[in-house]
């Protein structure tokens, strides 16, 4: 049988210092358990070296919590992960607006000798939704209001699961795993494009955003693609493409572009017009 995961209830988690890590396996990722013990490389903006994957609890502010969650993938191009700025700053951002979050840390196929594919961060990250969602009452959340974002190649990531197949396995050992990864809402910022199969997308598809600058020729591209198949299928979409801001502009702060520097609002604004951020 499955160990259960020991987690902080949410009212003593707030108390803790430092944020709440909890491992999307508890033994390991299926197949690299043994590297589970590695430690990490962390320096100024990057982490690397990531064989545990895990979720970096923020809790929402309790005065202006609304049960509503997010589960963040940072970019970094599959080499490293932009962890405090596309992982934490967000997360923080969302915490102080009444949003749960998660900053995921998943494998990287692609930083120098790595073991692992773009299958296994994409493993990752459907663990990352379903861990979330069978412990919502856990971390005070609604099971069907939360949503994934994700940055660059996390957006990649996102977009993996957003389009993909939801549903879990009912016969798996862990229950974890017979838990459905479907987002209920996909914020997309400047992602790369890997994962945009549009062939693949079904009514299923949740609800999206997208976030990127037109000068983004590489990251804008992925999006103007898919954009009529979101119409084609009914499913709600937004795009805010601005027309200059280069890419890895984060959290805004790092531009001297208004627009790009307020443009985290716009994500609140949209979940708020979509009834996320409504506990009825």
């Amino acid at each position: 049988m499955p160990r259960l995961f020991c987690l902080i209830p949410l009212a003593a988690s707030l108390l803790v210092a430092e944020p709440q890590v909890i491992p999307l396996w508890q033994d390991g990722a299926p197949g690299s358990e043994a590297q589970r013990n590695i430690p990490e490389q962390a320096r100024d903006w990057w982490v690397k070296s990531i064989h545990n994957p895990s979720i970096t609890v923020i809790p929402a502010d309790p005065a202006v919590a609304t049960g509503a969650a997010v589960v963040i993938f940072p970019g970094g191009g599959h080499r490293e992960l932009v962890f405090p700025p596309e992982g934490l700053e967000p997360a923080r951002w969302f915490a102080r607006r009444g949003v749960t979050a998660f900053a995921v840390k998943y494998r990287l196929a692609r930083e120098p000798q790595s073991p692992y594919s773009l299958q296994d961060a994409a493993a990752d990250a459907r663990r990352a939704m379903r861990l979330v969602r069978h412990h919502a009452s856990d971390f005070g959340i609604d099971a069907n209001r939360i949503g994934i974002q994700g940055w660059s190649a996390g957006g990649e990531l996102a977009a993996m699961v957003s389009f993909g197949k939801h549903r879990g396995d009912p016969q798996a050992e862990d229950p974890v795993d017979r838990v459905s990864c479907r987002p209920d809402f996909h914020i997309s910022v400047y992602p790369g494009p890997l994962g945009f199969p549009a062939g693949e997308m079904s009514p299923e598809t949740p609800p999206t955003l997208f976030i990127c600058a037109v000068d983004d020729a590489f990251h804008v591209a992925p999006i103007l693609a898919v954009l009529p198949k979101y119409q084609a299928l009914g499913i709600p979409v937004e795009a805010h493409l601005y027309a200059a801001g280069g890419h890895g502009f984060n959290m805004g702060h790092r531009s001297d572009l208004i627009s790009i520097r307020n443009f985290p609002d716009r994500m609140i604004e949209w979940m708020q017009d979509g009834g996320w951020l409504n506990p009825n």
